[in-house]
């Protein structure tokens, strides 16, 4: 089983990785994991990586895709894996597509996440009054929203042509939204997640 979930921030996406890896007994990996594990390791790539965040710059393609790749290759993944936060781009989904060809698989679904951006913002801003997160405004909460449309949209519609695309509500409690994923994998033509 490898699946991929989306969904724009405040949307649950970790919350439903880790449910749905567990369900299929397969490792959730999140790129942001893969980045902290790989810095406070120094890594090769780790201390790669850290120099552009360091210096608040995106970290190139390149490096992402090699992390990912060495992740997706350790055994816990044999068997497959959930994506959280990656592919961000076009020319990763591509990448993606070279990691798993050698394997002899494909992946098998993409768990798209749909949210109310409002609603999102709501939680978003309550959770960060909880936490005392200062820089999450509402302006940047939003900008977040629009900068995550922009970047997935593409690849929605190219994960859309291949037939694998599983829009999912994402509003509710977490047991209702893994249950909706659940139902709409399972009812899906080949029962693909």
């Amino acid at each position: 089983m490898r699946i991929i979930i989306m969904g724009p921030p405040g949307a649950g996406k970790g919350t439903q990785a880790k449910h749905l890896a567990q369900h299929h007994g397969i490792p959730a990996i999140s790129t942001g994991d893969i980045f902290r594990a790989n810095v406070s390791l120094a890594t090769p790539l780790g201390l790669e990586a850290k120099r552009y965040l360091d210096a608040g710059e995106y970290v190139p393609d390149e490096i992402t895709n090699n992390m990912v790749r060495d992740r997706i290759g350790e055994p816990d993944a044999a068997g497959g894996f959930l994506l959280d936060g990656y592919p961000r781009t076009l020319a990763q989904v591509e990448e993606l597509d070279g990691m798993i060809e050698p394997t002899g698989h494909e992946l098998d679904a993409v768990i798209s996440l749909v949210v109310d951006e409002d609603e999102v913002v709501t939680r978003l801003l309550q959770r960060a009054r909880i936490e005392g997160r200062a820089d999450d405004t509402e302006d940047i909460i939003r900008r977040r929203q629009e900068i995550y449309l922009e970047q997935t949209s593409p690849l929605i519609g190219a994960y859309r042509e291949r037939g694998l695309i599983v829009e999912v509500d994402g509003l509710g409690e977490v047991d209702e939204v893994t249950k909706r994923i659940l139902s709409a994998c399972d009812s899906s033509a080949d029962a693909i997640c």
